[in-house]
C-alpha cells in the first residue's frame, strides 16, 4: 500500500515564459537558473508546502476515502496559520504509488499533481484516484518527490512530506535511509503514516523513516469512516456557498471549464456529507482559495489582468458589449459582494467551531488529525502560530 504527493510548476512556467520571448535553449537555461538561484531577495510570503504520497494498492480504499473526506478540514486548519503576522500560502502536491496500473519501470509511481495552490484541481485529482494491487516502494517515491517538485530555497517555508501505506518501508531498490537523509539536508521533513497497528509500523521501519528527518511517525485506522459533526449553521452556510459561486466571472479559455469544475467539487464534497460540503464552503471563504487564472474578480484584485487589455472574446457573457467603465463597475460590485459573503461565512464558522468543539469529545486516529498534529508541531519550530 502506498501514498504519495508531488509537484513542479515554477520551473515549467519560467521555461514557458522564456520560450514565448524567443530565447535560445542556452539563453533559456541560463536565465532560468539565474531566476531560480537568485537568493538575494527574500520571498515576501512564506509557503506551507505539503507533498502527499498515497499508497493506492488494493487495501488502501479506506485511506483514499479519508483523504477525500478530510481535505477541506485540513485546508481550513492551515488557513488559520500565521508566520510573523503573515498568512502563509499553501501548496499541495500529490503522488500515488503501489498501483499495478502504474509504470513498473518507474517504480509504480505517478505524480498526480505538482505543487499547486488550486484547491479545485487538488480536489479533482484526489477524487480521480482508484486502487489496484502493486509493489510499494517507499524510498523510491520519496526520492521521486524530492527530485521532481519545486521545493524552493526559502528557509522560512515549511516543507513537509507525508507518506502513507501499510507495507514494509524497506521495499524497493532505493534505500529509504539515503533519501530521508537527503530530505533532511534540504530542509524537508518526512512524516510517515502507517495504516495499521502502531507496533507493526515500528517493526517495518516506518518510524525509522520519520526519525531520520525528525519527522513524526503515526499509525492510523485507515478503514475508519470519517464522521462529520453537523451544526445548526450548516444550512445557512450552504446557502451562502451558492451565493458565493455567483460572484465568480470566468474569463479566457479556462473560464467556463473552471466554473464547471468548481461546481463539480462542491458536489464531490457533498457526496460524503452535508458537513463536508460545509467544510469546503469555509475553505472557499479563506485566503487560500485563489482563482486569478480564470476568475476576473480575483485576477483584477491581484493585478494579474488589466481590464483595458482584455479582448472581447475573453470576457464572460455578462460583460460582452459593455464599456471598460461598465466592466470595472460590474467587477467591483461582484468583489464587494464576495467580500461580504465571505465575511458572513467566517462569522458563522466561528460559531460552528465552538459548537463542534463541544460536541466532538475526542479525536480519532484518522488521517486529518495525524497530519494536522504533525504540521502544527513542526510549524512551531519555524515561528508559525495558529489563531
Amino acid at each position: 500500500m502506498k501514498t504519495l504527493f508531488k509537484t513542479s510548476f515554477l520551473t515549467l512556467m519560467l521555461f514557458s515564459f522564456i520560450a514565448c520571448n524567443g530565447k535560445t535553449n542556452s539563453e533559456a537555461n541560463t536565465e532560468t537558473l539565474l531566476a531560480i538561484n537568485n537568493s538575494d531577495k527574500k520571498p515576501s510570503k512564506q509557503f506551507i508546502k505539503v507533498a502527499l504520497l498515497l499508497d493506492t494498492s488494493n487495501s488502501m480504499d479506506g485511506l483514499i476515502d479519508q483523504a477525500k473526506a478530510q481535505l477541506w478540514e485540513i485546508v481550513n486548519e492551515l488557513s488559520y496559520a500565521k508566520c510573523d503576522n503573515e498568512k502563509p500560502n499553501l501548496q499541495i502536491a500529490l503522488y500515488e504509488y503501489g498501483n499495478d496500473n502504474l509504470n513498473g519501470e518507474e517504480g509504480f509511481i505517478r505524480q498526480v499533481l505538482a505543487f499547486s495552490d488550486d484547491l479545485d484541481d487538488i480536489s479533482k485529482e484526489l477524487f480521480s484516484l482508484t486502487t489496484n494491487g502493486g509493489q510499494e516502494y517507499c524510498g523510491q517515491v520519496i526520492n521521486t518527490s524530492l527530485n521532481q517538485l519545486s521545493w524552493g530555497d526559502n528557509p522560512d517555508d515549511l516543507k513537509l512530506i507525508f507518506i502513507a501505506g501499510n507495507e514494509p518501508f524497506t521495499q524497493g531498490r532505493i534505500d529509504y535511509r539515503t533519501v530521508t537523509k537527503q530530505a533532511y539536508k534540504s530542509g524537508i521533513t518526512v512524516n510517515t503514516i502507517f495504516c495499521g497497528d502502531y507496533g507493526q509500523g515500528i517493526s517495518t521501519y516506518w518510524k525509522d523513516g520519520a526519525d531520520i528527518t525528525h519527522g513524526d511517525y503515526m499509525a492510523i485506522n485507515h478503514n475508519h469512516r470519517t464522521v462529520h459533526v453537523a451544526s445548526p449553521y450548516d444550512d445557512e452556510l450552504l446557502i451562502l456557498n451558492k451565493k458565493l459561486n455567483k460572484t465568480y466571472l470566468g474569463y479566457g479559455k479556462l473560464g467556463n471549464y473552471k466554473m464547471s469544475l468548481q461546481a463539480e467539487q462542491d458536489t464531490n464534497a457533498e457526496s460524503y456529507s452535508k458537513a463536508n460540503a460545509v467544510s469546503r464552503t469555509i475553505s472557499k471563504s479563506s485566503h487560500l482559495y485563489k482563482n486569478s487564472k480564470w476568475d476576473l474578480v480575483d485576477a483584477v484584485e491581484t493585478e494579474e489582468v488589466v481590464i483595458e487589455d482584455l479582448k472581447e472574446e475573453a470576457l464572460p457573457k455578462e460583460l460582452k458589449g459593455k464599456s471598460k467603465k461598465e466592466i470595472k463597475e460590474y467587477i467591483d460590485t461582484k468583489r464587494k459582494e464576495r467580500k461580504s459573503i465571505q465575511k458572513k461565512i467566517q462569522e458563522l464558522n466561528t460559531k460552528r467551531k465552538v459548537f463542534i468543539s463541544k460536541e466532538q469529545k475526542e479525536k480519532n486516529n484518522a488521517l486529518e488529525n495525524a497530519m494536522l498534529d504533525a504540521i502544527k508541531k513542526q510549524a512551531g519550530k519555524k515561528n508559525y502560530k495558529w489563531n
